[in-house]
């Protein structure tokens, strides 16, 4: 898997378990879009890290970091709640998350390899 082929999957996956949250969610809390608002901009994102556009790859990591960060809140107050659902759905999308900050690290770790 490339960085480009994993921040399209995690940024379907916010959208997508994101929306889950909020449709399912006891109150339609707004709050339970802010997975989907990182969704679409890294799906934004996707185009210009498909081109290698460093500053875009950037920015890519630094939403992916903020949002992997962000949803250990909602995991703490998941598992507090004893919502079995709700802690499957924000640990779908931390590990997500998770697995396409490897895959930009590594890409950036080969990058500066092969500059070399």
């Amino acid at each position: 898997m490339n960085p480009t082929k994993a921040n399209l999957l995690n940024s379907v996956m916010l959208i997508a378990i994101g929306g889950w949250g909020y449709f399912d969610g006891d109150g339609k809390s707004m709050t339970a879009l802010i997975p989907v608002i990182f969704g679409l901009v890294l799906l934004l994102c996707n185009n210009g890290i498909k081109n290698q556009n460093k500053i875009i790859a950037h920015i890519a990591v630094l939403a992916t970091f903020i949002c992997i960060v962000g949803l250990f809140m909602p995991l703490k107050g998941a598992i507090e709640r004893g919502n079995d659902m709700a802690i499957v759905r924000v640990t779908a999308m931390i590990i997500s998350g998770l697995i396409a900050l490897i895959f930009f690290i590594k890409s950036f770790i080969d990058n500066r390899k092969a500059s070399k």
